[in-house]
């Protein structure tokens, strides 16, 4: 049977105990037609690049296919109909990863940096930035700034 690697967003509003909810059921579906899902990674909530039926963020989620193309086509169908799921994206591939998606590991490495994108992390403070900037009040050629009533 052919390999695919799936992958499809849920609404903000879904919790993640009903996405695991929806990927139970796509797994029964795909298991109905004889097929099975190997691994199976959800991203979490993740923003989005730009809004989507008025959702800023979405679920993500992950799964490994082998299952026969009619499979695949119902899987998708049901997924048109559910007004949970914003977006799918089925690829066929030769193999399966075994290891983590590039999605996993990075936010593996981004835990172990220690904060991700809030902790500025390896760049240090804002003010770090070189330059000094406490001449401001100096107004050059210009003379010192003068409100003044008519």
């Amino acid at each position: 049977m052919p390999l695919y690697e799936h992958v499809f967003l849920a609404r903000q509003d879904v919790s993640a105990q009903q996405v695991e909810q929806m990927v139970e059921q796509y797994k029964a579906l795909i298991a109905e037609h004889e097929g099975s899902v190997g691994k199976v990674e959800t991203w979490g909530l993740r923003t989005l690049t730009y809004r989507i039926n008025k959702n800023r963020k979405a679920h993500y989620t992950l799964m490994n296919l082998t299952a026969s193309p009619a499979a695949v086509a119902e899987m998708e169908r049901q997924m048109r109909l559910n007004e949970d799921v914003l977006r799918f994206m089925t690829l066929k591939v030769d193999e399966h990863e075994e290891e983590q998606s590039a999605m996993m590991q990075k936010r593996d490495r981004d835990d172990r940096r220690g904060g991700g994108r809030g902790g500025r992390g390896e760049r240090g403070d804002r003010g770090d930035r070189g330059g000094d900037r406490g001449d401001r009040g100096d107004r050059g050629d210009r003379g010192p700034r003068r409100f003044e009533e008519e």
